[in-house]
């Protein structure tokens, strides 16, 4: 996973615009820390925290159907590794919580054994929730309005290209999605008629056929 760079586009009237900075992306190199957020609840917990703001244990565990003592658990595990911290206000449980950073990052491959099959179980858990999601979007789609129906897109395709090409494919689309970015933390930020939307991507060779191609 790489970080985009900042970039400039040119607006509807034909001047130069730069591009909102990158979001600032966490770099995670820990076995531990990883293995802290590859757990479904707490990756929602965090994607509450930036949508809606600080949220008591009480609050998130009424959403995601946990106990607060359960929920109290998890966000004392995402604080321990630098993920959530407490928010002014509150006592005890009825504290609220904050999430810290907004984006995270990792590699794949380590010298370390350990850190690679934490990465590995980090991605798929990532990789799980994004299948499970476009299965909520399937079976809801009918409740959208017919603008957002014909907007919700799903692209597979197939071509050739180098190992430096795939690279540059991903950074530009990476600074695409940066262009919103900062709308999750700021509601300021977003235009009448938003909605929270997530997009995956990704690419990756593909095994080749019999022939080699």
């Amino acid at each position: 996973m790489t970080t985009p760079s900042e970039d400039a586009t040119i607006d509807a009237e034909g001047s130069a615009t730069a591009e909102p900075p990158p979001r600032e992306r966490r770099q995670l190199t820990d076995a531990k820390e990883m293995r802290a957020l590859a757990h479904p609840t707490r990756v929602a917990a965090i994607e509450l925290l930036s949508r809606e703001g600080p949220m008591t244990a009480t609050q998130l565990g009424d959403i995601l159907d946990e106990s607060p003592a359960n929920m109290s658990f998890h966000l004392r595990t995402l604080a321990k590794y630098g993920f959530v911290e407490v928010a002014p206000g509150g006592t005890g449980r009825e504290r609220p919580w904050m999430r810290v950073g907004q984006s995270n990052s990792w590699e794949l491959d380590s010298d370390d054994a350990a850190t690679t099959s934490a990465a590995v179980g980090l991605a798929r858990n990532m990789a799980q929730r994004a299948f499970d999601r476009r299965n909520e979007w399937q079976v809801s789609r009918s409740s959208y309005s017919t603008a957002w129906r014909e907007a919700a897109f799903e692209c597979y395709a197939t071509t050739y290209l180098t190992a430096a090409e795939l690279l540059e494919v991903g950074e530009e689309m990476s600074r695409i999605l940066d262009r919103y970015g900062n709308r999750t933390a700021d509601r300021a930020e977003r235009p009448a008629g938003a909605k929270p939307v997530t997009i995956a991507f990704h690419g990756h060779p593909l095994p080749p056929t019999p022939s080699g191609n």
